[in-house]
């Protein structure tokens, strides 16, 4: 029997709980340094992306969309920017999503049917968790990129009558680890047990491969994979576009809830995404650039005796929960935007700091905070 409404002390013992335990977040405004930020060709607040929006506006494009894309909402804007994104990928359809995190949910609950098997990485975004919690499909996490357990994981599965079809996910670029997936090997993983290949190329998207395609852009266009670029990263809009086969765009469209049920994105974003899809095309030099600083950053992570991760995201893994928030508060008090990463975001025991490395930085800023880390370190 019920008793009403569940009593507000309830939820102060949660934050009570979490902040025992220096898991309380809060929000805070963006000041200092930026080290934290997706931003990573700086593009978000670039003069570019800013005509792109001023020109979309001028010839009419509204700023929303006033219904589902399936009733009044689809614009023309959204259906450019999905057939340029197609092409532009190389893959056969796109569809455009108003979050990352709303794409991936929305994937991950609607394609795999009743009897398939879902096996993912186990460090993979909480945006495909999400989508599986009310999945009636089997999900098996796996070691992370543990290509060897991902296949055990199958074969065991079919020997256990396990008949329907097998959806591997996995980023490319993981996001608070900053390492690499091993992405031949998984792709022929797929091609070995005639599987589906869900690859989430959120912070690879404008910052690797050929005009910024992403470490997939190799392999987009295969009929059993289906590729996430969000747009609010290294693109510096917002959003998120899914490429895929026409088939699987189409059961999307009908069956995928998050899609059918949502006000569409922006079709002024539409644009400005569009926009930044040509920039990207062309923007090498703005890629040489954050490299140089990724390799900058490596050496001095190597002196200070900190691992590296060899990509724009490098976490400087702590362990306790409080020891990561100290260092972020003294890093803050310093000048610099650096936030403490803590459970359940990331394993237990792996509280961090995540430094993430953007144009909006140079190298005499990396020398200056690496000073300061080696400092605030000693203290701890």
């Amino acid at each position: 029997m019920t008793t009403g409404p569940q009593k507000p002390g309830s939820h102060q013992t949660v934050l009570d709980g979490l902040a025992a335990k220096g898991r309380l977040r809060a929000l805070k405004d963006r000041r200092g340094l930026d080290f934290t930020s997706n931003d990573y060709l700086a593009l978000a607040e670039s003069d570019a992306l800013r005509a792109a929006a001023s020109e979309a506006l001028a010839r009419g494009v509204p700023l929303g969309a006033g219904g589902s894309r399936l009733l009044r909402g689809n614009h023309p804007e959204h259906e450019a920017l999905e057939e340029e994104a197609a092409s532009f990928f190389g893959h056969e359809t796109a569809l455009y999503f108003p979050t990352g995190f709303a794409a991936n949910a929305a994937l991950v609950a609607t394609l795999p049917r009743e009897g398939d098997l879902i096996v993912y990485d186990s460090l993979i975004h909480a945006s495909v968790r999400a989508g599986l919690e009310p999945s009636r499909i089997a999900a098996i996490a796996a070691p992370h990129n543990d290509v060897n357990a991902m296949e055990a994981i199958i074969k065991g599965w079919r020997a256990s009558s396990g008949k329907g079809c097998v959806w591997i996910a996995a980023e490319t670029l993981y996001s608070m680890d900053g390492d690499v997936a091993p992405l031949a090997d998984l792709v022929a993983l797929a091609a070995r047990h005639d599987a589906m290949l869900l690859l989430d190329e959120a912070h690879a998207t404008g910052v690797y491969g050929d005009q910024g395609r992403g470490f997939a852009a190799a392999y987009e266009g295969a009929p059993n994979i289906i590729s996430l670029h969000t747009c609010g990263k290294g693109l510096g809009a917002a959003g998120a576009l899914a490429l895929m086969p026409k088939l699987h765009r189409d059961f999307m469209v009908n069956r995928g809830r998050a899609f059918i049920y949502s006000t569409a994105p922006s079709p002024l974003m539409a644009a400005v995404v569009r926009a930044a899809l040509k920039i990207s095309a062309y923007a090498d030099q703005e890629r040489t650039q954050l490299m140089a600083l990724v390799r900058h950053a490596g050496e001095g992570l190597k002196q200070l005796g900190l691992a590296v991760s060899g990509s724009q995201i490098q976490p400087v893994v702590l362990g306790e929960d409080r020891r990561a928030l100290r260092l972020a508060e003294a890093l803050q008090a310093r000048g610099y935007d650096i936030r403490a990463i803590r459970p359940p975001t990331v394993p237990e025991g792996t509280a961090r700091l995540r430094l993430a490395l953007t144009r909006h930085v140079t190298a005499a800023d990396l020398d200056m905070l690496f000073a300061d880390l080696q400092a605030e370190m000693a203290k701890l």
